[in-house]
């Protein structure tokens, strides 16, 4: 019998309350019904945002009135559909939620070429003549500076209306990797049968049962070969249209054009790649240690998820978790604190299963009322570090929002697993300054040890090859199954090593890589990782001044470029340092694993 409550029987200590958002669904299609003509009042200043600086300062002023209502609207109807994602009436206010926006940012389209058109010398009469029109200078700024890239509105109409064809391939892959895909059951030791599903694959890699991972392993991978040319076509097709709109909007190459948008360097991408290929030799150790803890004669790719610390199934309740999450964040000072508990007794956390809930875990900001997290909590070591980096994204949303005027209290993907990382990167720092069992210990170095394996080295890995995909594209090769294959089965010897077993299969794993779906998306995990590591070691080495940079980073939204804000905060990520310095931690880590596995056994 399933021991999983349905939503109506959800404990309310441990649920969020959106009530602080709408006091109920009667207030929310009130306030939805109020927002229904804002596309016509967005219209009414169509050709007119030259006709002064009233004019185009009223204009502004609606686009951040209409964001905030946007944003509690949307809130409010996703985070009630998450609760239950088979309840229809959450559903439909979802659905409406995203019509109206959809049509708030197409009847908004205008305002792009019509703020270019405006002479310099006429914008800065616009600033003399309105002294408030001041405030919306950097957003303006940034608008201008596009302008080499946008088109003239007939070009731009017709961009948008092939906006969706580029959403296509995107489109194509999911509905082939989510909804059509199906693997063959997985078998165990005993001959058992495991379902293998996108949700189950790594869990049953992580068994020790050596037989089931390899089954699960070849049952996935088998599946993906069997629709090789399939998954290379809308890969193609993916790295095509990235192009096209590259090319249309005067571009050097998609990944200029990806990165321009949020203000950062294509230097960082390049820089990146660089440094962790220089710091391969410590992840190649790495993977011969794993080889002899496990105790194989060949490491395989499906040993790779397997913990090889055994014995130390460490549970941890909610509550303690809230509690260690206190006092391993305790460096950041009372003020982060206090917003901490706050967010633990307040109404933010939604904590544990329920029937249809989401799956996984987020945190939405909301501005002008507190963010919201969602988690699926299980008592495990996992699921504190879950809820420490949940609380991490929380807490910046919640410090931009607070510091921030709404038209520049978002901040961008550069910076936005930073806050979280470090958080995470705090909490290990701390369990592990109060660990002293060398078997904990080793379990607890080797959980860190994975994190820098899965974010700093195999996004990059991955960041290399969407490079690659682009770079054939853009010099009129061709993308089939076999070159992709071939070159990802040669990043992966290059990335692991001589001691890892080249598996077959795992030249296949680029087929199955949402990301390689989201334009340049995966570089920021390494990024943010490295930013985060750095910053964590700052504030643990300098204390107060570090913290008082750190939390100023954690409210500036995007009042800056993402760089500046990080440089800010000490971490200067147009440099080569920071990754470097990630990457040495990971050496040491890897020295203390070694030493701590070669005392144990002796």
């Amino acid at each position: 019998m399933s021991t999983i409550p349905s939503r109506a029987g959800a404990d309310p200590r441990f649920t969020w309350n959106l009530a602080d958002l709408y006091p109920n669904d009667t207030s929310w299609k009130e306030a939805y019904a109020a927002a229904k003509d804002s596309p016509k009042r967005l219209a009414a200043y169509k050709g007119r945002l030259a006709d002064g600086a009233d004019t185009l300062l009223s204009f502004l002023q609606l686009s951040d009135e209409l964001s905030q209502t946007l944003d509690r609207l949307g809130n409010y109807a996703q985070r009630k559909s998450d609760e239950d994602t088979r309840n229809a009436v959450y559903q439909e206010m979802s659905a409406l939620f995203l019509n109206l926006a959809i049509e708030i940012n197409r009847a908004a389209a205008f305002s792009t070429p019509e703020i270019l058109a405006i002479p310099d010398e006429t914008l800065d009469a616009y600033y003399a003549a309105q002294p408030a029109l001041e405030h919306y200078r950097l957003l303006i700024d940034r608008v201008r500076r596009m302008r080499s890239h946008t088109l003239t509105p007939e070009g731009e109409a017709l961009l948008a209306a092939a906006g969706q064809l580029g959403q296509s391939p995107d489109d194509i892959f999911s509905y082939f990797n989510d909804a059509d895909l199906r693997f063959p059951d997985a078998f165990d030791r005993e001959g058992k049968s495991h379902p293998v599903t996108h949700g189950s694959f790594v869990p049953l890699l992580q068994s020790p049962d050596r037989t089931l991972r390899q089954s699960a392993f070849e049952s996935l991978y088998g599946a993906y070969g069997q629709f090789r040319n399939t998954a290379a076509a809308i890969l193609s097709a993916q790295m095509r249209q990235l192009q096209f709109f590259a090319e249309a909007r005067h571009y050097d190459s998609a990944l200029h054009a990806a990165l321009d948008g949020n203000e950062v360097p294509v230097e960082i991408y390049h820089n990146l790649i660089a440094s962790v290929r220089a710091g391969l030799p410590a992840m190649h150790r790495y993977v011969r240690l794993r080889k002899r803890l496990l105790g194989v004669d060949d490491l395989h790719f499906y040993d790779l998820y397997t913990p090889i610390v055994a014995g130390q199934d460490i549970k941890v309740s909610y509550a303690e978790a809230c509690q260690t999450a206190l006092e391993a964040l305790a460096p950041l000072g009372e003020e982060y604190l206090s917003i901490l508990r706050e967010g633990f007794a307040g109404g933010w956390i939604d904590v544990y299963e329920n029937e249809g809930k989401r799956s996984g875990a987020y945190s939405a900001g909301a501005y002008g009322v507190h963010p919201y997290v969602l988690l699926n909590y299980t008592d495990t070591l996992d699921d504190m570090f879950t809820l420490v980096h949940e609380m991490g994204h929380s807490l910046h949303s919640y410090l931009s929002n607070r510091t921030q005027p709404v038209t520049y209290a978002n901040y961008v993907i550069f910076v936005a697993e930073v806050a979280s990382t470090c958080n995470e990167a705090l909490l290990m720092q701390y369990l592990l300054g109060k660990t002293e069992d060398p078997r904990r210990r080793a379990y607890l170095v080797n959980h860190f040890l994975e994190q820098f394996r899965g974010t700093l080295y195999r996004q990059t890995m991955f960041a290399e090859f969407e490079l690659w995909c682009s770079e054939q594209i853009r010099a009129g090769q061709a993308l089939t199954a076999e070159s992709l294959s071939a070159k990802y089965r040669a990043l992966n010897r290059e990335y692991y090593g001589e001691d890892m077993v080249l598996d077959e299969q795992i030249a296949l794993e680029w087929a199955r890589i949402p990301h390689f779906y989201y334009d340049f998306y995966v570089y920021q995990y390494a990024t943010g990782f490295s930013a985060a590591i750095a910053l964590s070691q700052r504030i643990l080495r300098e204390g107060a001044p570090a913290v008082e940079a750190y939390l100023s980073f954690l409210s500036g939204g995007s009042s800056m470029d993402p760089v500046a804000l990080l440089r800010s905060a000490g971490v200067d990520m147009s440099k080569p340092a920071p990754v470097e310095s990630a990457l040495r931690q990971f050496g040491a880590l890897v020295d203390e694993l070694e030493a701590l596995t070669t005392d144990a056994s002796h």
